[in-house]
């Protein structure tokens, strides 16, 4: 075997150890939504991923849908992101932000007095989420956004990217797939707007690109990424006939921002719809830069699709809760632990910090 996936890769100024990414992974541990020192201690322990892409993190307090996730757009947040980052590069790792809006994905009780519950239209996405103070709860009908509500929004993303570089991460990843705020825009599942953000291909995929380029702007496009999840079904997403030509249109429009990465999720292994393999590589295709894909990967697999140049760099998720040294792991051939998924979201270090590195 070839091994590529151990082999080093520049990644816009950062120069990557390894093709392993880790991929972002709700963790739900940041008190009152600040990163503190577990968190740290958390994402120290798995440095040797070539890159780390933190758990999704809100510009806003409106994107803070979810019980205790982070945000990075007040001081706070930035002082407790610089002690995450400082033990990463310690460790010789590189890690991107994820800024992730939940947008219609959230609830009041899990959100800062004030904080509304937006998205493009006022479609309530089913099912329920969880409260700390009141348990599984529905989610409610969203705010549509107004003209103004999406020009502040797509500020803010800008922002937190300005935010994030302070608080010295490489790069950031904008959160565009699972039904998400970017990738409500994307969806008819979350959208009908009729005007300029809504309804045809090229409306549909403004927000995304409008993002993209703000983020860009304040941080450059070699340090900014995007993931996209084309016929995701999480969150009420759902395909229409138009689905390929909206992701080759937004690829198109992406790679004129000279982006560090696409990375493209399929959930599969979990559960999710096929995402077929000619829609990822025609994205890859229009893109014309570096891709990332994740879901379900193993060694074999992730060696046989960056040997076929379907990518550049993997992926992996679960594995790295139970696997803080996944890297050395796959390199020898060992057996793999199994995460308790029961304390995936639970606060504190059990299922979080405590997995052995051995």
């Amino acid at each position: 075997m070839s091994e590529i996936l151990f082999s080093p890769l520049q990644l816009g100024p950062s120069r990557l150890e390894n093709r392993v990414v880790m991929s972002p992974m709700t963790r739900s541990r940041s008190i009152g939504n600040v990163p503190g020192p577990i968190v740290a201690i958390y994402y120290a322990q798995r440095a040797e991923a070539g890159l780390i892409v933190t758990e999704g993190t809100s510009p806003s307090p409106d994107g803070l849908g979810y019980a205790r996730i982070p945000g990075c757009f007040d001081a706070a947040q930035v002082e407790g992101w610089k002690s995450v980052t400082r033990a990463v590069h310690e460790k010789g790792g590189h890690l991107f932000l994820q800024i992730m809006h939940t947008g219609r994905v959230g609830h009041p009780l899990n959100m800062p007095k004030g904080a509304r519950v937006v998205g493009p239209s006022a479609l309530a996405a089913p099912g329920k989420m969880h409260t700390d103070q009141e348990g599984e709860q529905p989610y409610p009908t969203p705010v549509a956004m107004t003209p103004a509500d999406i020009e502040r929004a797509i500020g803010e993303y800008g922002a937190c990217a300005a935010h994030a570089i302070d608080a010295g991460f490489d790069g950031v990843e904008i959160h565009g797939a699972n039904g998400y705020l970017v990738d409500q825009f994307l969806n008819t599942g979350a959208n009908a707007r009729t005007d300029e953000w809504g309804g045809t291909v090229t409306n549909r995929t403004r927000f995304a690109l409008e993002v993209t380029r703000r983020v860009a702007e304040k941080i450059g496009g070699d340090r900014t990424g995007i993931r996209l999840s084309p016929y995701g079904a999480f969150n009420g997403m759902k395909a229409d006939d138009k689905m390929d030509e909206l992701y080759i249109e937004l690829a198109r429009g992406l790679s004129t921002l000279d982006l560090a990465y696409v990375h493209i999720v399929d959930h599969s292994s979990m559960g999710a719809p096929h995402v077929p393999e000619k829609i990822k590589q025609e994205i890859h295709g229009a893109f014309g830069g570096k891709l990332i894909l994740s879901g379900g990967y193993d060694l074999a697999r992730a060696e046989k699709d960056l040997e076929a140049k379907h990518c550049d760099l993997v992926a992996f998720g679960r594995p790295f809760l139970g696997n803080p040294n996944l890297v050395t792991k796959l390199k020898e051939g060992r057996e793999l632990r199994q995460p308790d998924m029961s304390r995936a979201y639970t606060p504190g270090e059990k299922g979080y910090t405590d997995y052995p590195v051995d």
